[in-house]
């Protein structure tokens, strides 16, 4: 198992567990490890999670490598744990370090994409009015004992770790053969933290996705709690592992993996499924090009700036679609190579029938192109890279397959396209009816971060009119630009719903007519000259 320790300022140990396989373009995930032992509690999840993609695991204050800070103050620790996370993570927590984990993402949800908690109450000690946690006495008790002998109460603990597991001995067995650090003074001040935090209020207003697995036979915190959590939180996926003690990665880590890798993998609510892109597109082949109208005039536009005095040898149209602009490729350049690639076999089948063999058709993915490093001289692309789900990834492939001084149009959508529709389906209810594209601050730092040199950008406000706004909405599904955002609703939509909608959007009508806005981006980007 590959592993770095990082020494970052602000005291804390962040271990950095590399994927070992391409991310599944996701954000990283970070560990937060329970009170008594530190983040090597994640030996039995980390072969799995390192599957997904790039993993972190915190050291929490005064335990294993970090230093000692004092959990008196909930903001200071959550703020100290901030400054350590990446930009934008998923974030999971164990025990007590759930209960930070659950915390955090309330306290910053632009930073935290999505939550997992295993064996995490929203209070570890109970109270009147909410009795589903540790009696106070036995907490009082617990805490007592830790502060008179550190060492017999930590052995204790372990055991609590493992009771109620089917297999509890070999269980035991396997929590004491982690190394152990030594207890610091540190401890005590959180499990004082621990006696008195109170998540209810911040897992009540979580908007992320969450996974919060809890155990049958904890000796902790009752099942019982995950009632409590749903009622809190309808949103949140709670579930009970059978069989499980409280040290439920280690007590049944074969019914954890599959929850937490599948968590992971979902697509983010508002953003693309990549999947469904494919086959929304690939059913829209035959009906495309008999209402593409805009995306004609944009690619027409785009071809006008490509460089005058270029001559590739090989040519690549991403995003081929039915092949009409790799037509209009072959003409402008007849002696370059000519590669067409679309995610959607649908379209590359269709573009095969009608053109032939004037181009090698490729099914493939942007953000992952099949091509040799500083192979292709010219990169086409009309209004398909909006369809990408990590912009950063898109802009390092691009540079990757570009050779010295290759040169990269595009034309794109930005965020504000379609804004009426969008704004109608605002009004109705909350849900992501709309595709969200980039904005242009976005893209620009992205092209930069990758090292292409951006020769030249241009914005173009469009509106189209219709007459009906069905005429819009059978449109959108001819050319396979329909809402394929992975926090869409499922199942039909109600009579009442597409009435409030229609409702709504009539209030856009001016002159008799419905108009439908695009924001288009028109991007020149080029290689640097080795």
């Amino acid at each position: 198992m590959s592993v770095q320790q990082h020494s970052l300022p602000a005291t804390l140990a962040v271990h950095h567990y590399p994927a070992q396989t391409l991310p599944a373009q996701r954000e990283p995930l970070v560990l937060l490890h329970g009170w008594g032992c530190d983040s090597q509690t994640w030996q039995p999840l980390l072969p799995a999670l390192q599957q997904t993609g790039d993993v972190y695991a915190i050291d929490l204050p005064g335990f294993g490598h970090s230093h000692a800070v004092s959990f008196a103050d909930l903001e200071s620790v959550l703020i100290l744990l901030e400054q350590h996370l990446p930009a934008r993570a998923a974030l999971m927590g164990w025990s007590l370090g759930g209960m930070l984990a659950i915390a955090l993402a309330a306290r910053a949800p632009e930073k935290i994409s999505r939550v997992i908690s295993l064996a995490t109450n929203v209070k570890f000690v109970a109270s009147p009015d909410y009795p589903t946690a540790m009696p106070p006495a036995v907490n009082r008790q617990f805490n007592q004992q830790f502060a008179d002998d550190p060492q017999h109460t930590l052995k204790l603990f372990t055991g609590l770790l493992a009771q109620g597991d089917a297999q509890e001995r070999a269980l035991l067995k396997a929590l004491r053969a982690v190394k152990a650090f030594h207890p610091d003074r540190g401890w005590n001040a959180a499990l004082a933290l621990l006696a008195h935090l109170d998540n209810r209020a911040a897992f009540a207003q979580l908007t992320q996705p969450g996974l919060h697995l809890l155990a049958e036979a904890d000796a902790l915190v009752p099942m019982s709690a995950a009632e409590a959590l749903r009622r809190l939180n309808p949103h949140q996926h709670v579930e009970v592992i059978p069989h499980a003690a409280h040290a439920l990665h280690w007590s049944q880590p074969q019914a954890l993996i599959p929850l937490i890798t599948e968590f992971l993998r979902q697509p983010l609510p508002g953003t693309l499924d990549k999947r469904k892109v494919a086959q929304s597109f690939s059913r829209a082949a035959h009906t495309y090009d008999a209402v593409a109208t805009l995306q004609r005039e944009v690619g027409q536009h785009l071809l006008q700036q490509i460089p005058p005095n270029l001559t590739p040898q090989c040519a690549l149209d991403l995003g081929c679609g039915t092949g009409f602009f790799s037509r209009r490729l072959r003409q402008q350049f007849p002696l370059a190579e000519l590669i067409g690639v679309d995610i959607a076999q649908g379209m590359l089948e269709f573009s095969r029938n009608t053109h032939g063999d004037l181009a090698q058709w490729l099914c493939g993915d942007a953000e992952q192109l099949p091509f040799a490093n500083a192979s292709i001289d010219l990169i086409f692309s009309s209004l398909a890279i909006q369809w990408c789900t990590a912009t950063d990834r898109l802009f390092a492939e691009l540079r990757r397959v570009l050779t010295p001084g290759g040169v990269g149009v595009l034309a794109t959508l930005g965020p504000a396209t379609l804004n009426e529709l969008r704004h109608a389906w605002q009004q109705v209810d909350g849900y992501v009816h709309v595709n969200q594209f980039e904005s242009a601050e976005r893209m620009q730092a992205a092209i930069n971060t990758a090292g292409l040199h951006l020769k030249d950008w241009q914005t173009q406000q469009r509106q189209l009119r219709y007459e009906r706004l069905v005429d819009l909405t059978r449109e959108l599904k001819a050319l396979g630009a329909h809402n394929v955002n992975a926090g869409k609703p499922g199942g039909l939509t109600g009579r009442k719903k597409i009435e409030a909608f229609k409702h709504a959007y009539e209030q856009c009508r001016c002159d008799g007519l419905l108009p439908a806005s695009y924001e288009i981006f028109y991007v020149l980007v080029q290689a640097p000259v080795e």
